[in-house]
């Protein structure tokens, strides 16, 4: 058996920092829609347009370049754990996030949560659980890089004080160290793939072979660094190689992102299965994605998930 007749989701990539011939590669490897989580540029921002620039592009350009190829586009707003240390900024990000938090394809609030786990990542982490709270969103957690396994339990522990339910928290970024945890709890437990540090897909594997497929969900949190938009289908192709069931693959790989966001209410199935056709010769506010040349105009398309 192989992945070839599967549909995947990618819940975690930053498409912007892609190219289309990503999007190319991801269409033919099944990949059928993304969720882009708000992100930072790898150097500070220094002022509030930047960031209003960004989020419209999250909601505007980026949407459309995405179904240009074929992909259906979401995206979560939030301010990153690394932008929220400079806080003057962070206090006008603030006021900004509302007006798009609740725009067509935005799923959930994020990614958002410690880095350093400083104080100043302390207070806006709760100011946009209150946000996502008051908004009545799903939430998106980036687990921090270091002192992980603490940095997940206090993220987790603060959720509940804010009296989020677990089961409209996707925490990202575990390992082997958080899953049980972040599993006993009843959040949502979701990987991100990388080609030779922190989760590679051979690891992901054994997690799935060992803890089942509930809850459990595979993302590449590809961007601008070393990182592969394929993750996903690579993952799962390497799960069918080594034994794993075809409904475990199905569900951590496509199913459960969708049971995840799909509460939103923003995403659902029939999104990318009764998806207008691919007709390049659209623009968006008078611009393409093909910088001249031949425009793909699709006149049928099939997606079929393997049984």
């Amino acid at each position: 058996m192989n992945t070839n007749q599967m549909m995947f989701i990618d819940p975690h990539i930053h498409m912007s920092s892609r190219t289309t011939d990503d999007y190319q590669m991801m269409r033919m490897s099944g990949i059928v829609a993304v969720i882009e989580p708000a992100f930072w540029f790898g150097q500070p921002r220094t002022s509030i347009g930047s960031f209003q620039d960004y989020f419209s592009s999250l909601v505007g350009w980026e949407r459309f370049r995405a179904a240009q190829f074929g992909i259906k586009h979401y995206c979560t707003m939030g301010l990153n754990s690394k932008e929220a240390n400079n806080e003057p900024l962070a206090e006008q990000v603030m006021e900004l996030l509302p007006l798009y938090a609740c725009k067509e394809g935005v799923v959930a609030i994020g990614e958002i949560g410690y880095d350093d786990m400083t104080p100043a990542e302390e207070k806006y982490f709760h100011l946009q659980l209150e946000l996502a709270k008051e908004l009545d969103m799903l939430v998106l957690i980036h687990t921090p890089h270091r002192n992980k396994k603490a940095g997940t339990s206090r993220s987790m522990d603060v959720c509940i004080e804010h009296g989020l339910a677990p089961s409209r928290v996707i925490m990202d970024h575990n390992n082997e160290e958080t899953v049980q945890e972040v599993l006993d709890r009843g959040f949502w437990a979701a990987f991100t793939i990388y080609p030779h540090t922190k989760m590679g897909n051979a690891r992901m594997v054994e997690v799935v072979r060992h803890y089942g497929c509930d809850r459990i969900i595979v993302d590449s949190s590809a961007d601008w660094g070393v990182s592969d938009p394929l993750a996903v289908p690579k993952t799962a192709q390497l799960m069918i190689e080594r034994g794993i069931p075809a409904d475990h693959v199905r569900a951590v790989c496509y199913e459960n992102a969708l049971a995840a966001y799909s509460q939103s209410g923003q995403m659902q199935e029939s999104d990318w299965l009764n998806q207008s056709l691919i007709d390049q010769r659209q623009l968006f506010n008078g611009n393409s994605v093909l910088r001249g040349q031949q425009p793909l105009v699709e006149s049928s398309r099939e997606y079929a998930l393997i049984e």
